[in-house]
């Protein structure tokens, strides 16, 4: 253990210091497809029962009409943003009839581009914007792409943590600027480790054949030689990989952590500068919107990333913009697959070890960022992806070759004193429980949730649609079953006729066209 990780893990074993481990702040966001009973892409438009998809607080879409989004508000417990998310459950499965909800990061049987309808959001120009958004992704990626699911995990200390660490160091320049830079502390390790998660939770070896649609540049085998199925037989997850959210054209596109105003920069100017492959995509002339412009980035949200620094935004104000305005508020996991294995897609134990996880990399020593440790990182995640559970895999540290397992096990072992001291916090013993099972994945890569997927698939003699089908009909009876209080109740049907109001409200205060409502818009990141 590093000297400044010992003084930080002293830090937090005083009294004020364990409080606030307990206010560590989290939210999730869940997506989820909407099926027909027979496993097809649902082609309905989103349940009026489920209120509107621009204004609901906890109820949305993501690219498409079925592609359901659930955002939990945020909470200090563990045990309560489960809760929360169960309870959306619940409440959607009331409101969408006959279908359910697809269990699996992968997509269920596909038709192909045009059974996959684009998210509709009213006739506001918020609502305008966010589906022309979406139709120049799919022009971009392919709709293909777009069906494919995941979770996000946001993450934030509380700020009596930041006030005393920024208190302790002396009170260092602007107490902003201070979380800010240890925020991107935490994105850079992150990025330097994030394979360790990929391994343990990755969920998504295999795909359905239909997804592929006729591509035979996917680099995938015959499960078992049924053409119904393909994987990558020690893959982990495809949705992270080439067939996932990846972007040739984004390749080039260097995006630094070592500083906000880097960061910024950077993302500024792939959203202003045109890119050549897109410049034939419609882009307003004569009001044909296909994309909202022809740069490499539409808007910041189109930048495919693990981890993204954030800030809540206000109404109207860019992302970017945000981050500007107050600093990193708080970070955004995006590299969790859905477990088929689980009613929500994860579990308190994955919770908890994430916790333990990005606070190490938060309390971790962070060095700058340099290219070819970045192009290291690329090649580590690629081989996870790929690879993972390949017996004797190596990755790249420090400029030689190191066994992943022993690798793995190193950092498990570091992450301990935290995990007992969240567990001394919260007076529970959890925290380690969950570290624990996370070192038997690494004796024992037959636990990971990957290779799960493919031993069902074997032993039950099915291909991977089958396997996912039968867990989300199985989950469907779980939630069907499982009743709201009267409150929780009131609360869901009260959001839902409020975000309808909230809808109409905002359609009538329109006063721009589209066309000056994007060009305001876009003013924001000129002045950044």
């Amino acid at each position: 253990m590093s000297s400044h990780m010992h003084k930080q893990l002293k830090a937090l074993e005083q009294p004020e210091a364990r409080a606030d481990l307990t206010a560590i702040n989290r939210g999730i966001e869940k997506e989820s497809l909407r099926i027909t009973a027979r496993g097809h892409l649902a082609q309905t438009h989103h349940p009026y029962g489920l209120g509107s998809a621009l204004s609901h607080p906890s109820i949305t879409t993501d690219y498409s009409e079925a592609l359901l989004e659930f955002i939990t508000p945020v909470s200090s417990s563990v045990d309560q943003s489960l809760l929360q998310l169960e309870d959306i459950h619940s409440f959607t499965y009331q409101k969408i009839g006959k279908e359910l909800l697809w269990s699996a990061s992968m997509p269920c049987l596909m038709t192909g581009e045009k059974g996959i309808p684009v998210a509709q959001y009213g006739s506001s120009n918020v609502a305008r914007m966010k589906t022309v958004y979406r139709y120049g992704l799919g022009h971009r990626y392919g709709r293909l792409m777009q069906t494919i699911a995941g979770i996000h995990y946001n993450f934030s200390m509380p700020a009596t943590f930041w006030q005393r660490t920024w208190r302790d160091a002396g009170s260092p320049g602007d107490i902003a600027d201070y979380t800010t830079q240890h925020y991107l502390g935490l994105i850079r390790n992150f990025s330097r480790l994030s394979w360790i998660l990929i391994y343990l939770f990755g969920a998504s070896p295999a795909v359905c054949a239909s997804f592929l649609n006729g591509r035979r540049d996917h680099g995938l085998q015959l499960f078992d030689g049924d053409a119904r199925s393909l994987c990558m037989p020690y893959g982990t997850a495809l949705r992270m990989g080439s067939l996932g959210y990846n972007s040739d054209a984004q390749k080039n596109l260097n995006v630094c952590y070592n500083s906000l105003d880097t960061y910024i920069e950077t993302l500024c100017a792939a959203i202003m500068q045109p890119h050549p492959a897109y410049r034939d995509i419609p882009s307003g002339k004569g009001g044909n919107y296909q994309q909202l412009n022809d740069s490499l980035l539409q808007i910041e949200n189109e930048f495919y990333s693990p981890i993204r620094p954030k800030r809540v935004a206000m109404s109207g104000e860019a992302p970017l913009r945000a981050l500007v305005r107050g600093g990193i508020e708080y970070i955004e996991v995006r590299c969790v697959d859905i477990s088929p294995f689980t009613p929500v897609g994860l579990d308190a134990e994955q919770l908890r070890f994430m916790d333990t996880f990005l606070l190490y990399c938060l309390l971790q020593e962070s060095p700058a960022c340099e290219d070819n440790e970045q192009a290291r990182q690329v090649a580590n995640l690629e081989a996870i992806i790929s690879r993972g559970r390949e017996p004797g895999l190596s990755l790249q540290r420090d400029g030689g070759d190191v066994p992943m397992v022993q690798w793995a096990r190193e950092l498990l072992e570091e992450m301990a004193p935290l995990a007992a001291l969240l567990d001394s916090a919260y007076n529970i013993h959890d925290y380690q429980t969950s570290l624990g099972n996370q070192m038997l994945k690494l004796d024992n890569p037959e636990l990971t949730p990957s290779a799960r997927v493919l031993r069902e698939m074997r032993e039950r003699r099915q291909p991977f649609f089958k396997v996912a089908m039968a867990y989300s009909e199985q989950w469907a009876r779980y939630f069907r079953q499982r009743p709201l209080s009267h409150e929780t109740q009131s609360l869901f049907e009260e959001a839902s006729q409020r975000s309808l109001q909230a809808q109409k409200d905002t359609e009538r205060a329109d006063q721009l066209s589209f066309e000056n409502y994007l060009e305001n818009f876009y003013a924001q990141y000129k002045s950044l």
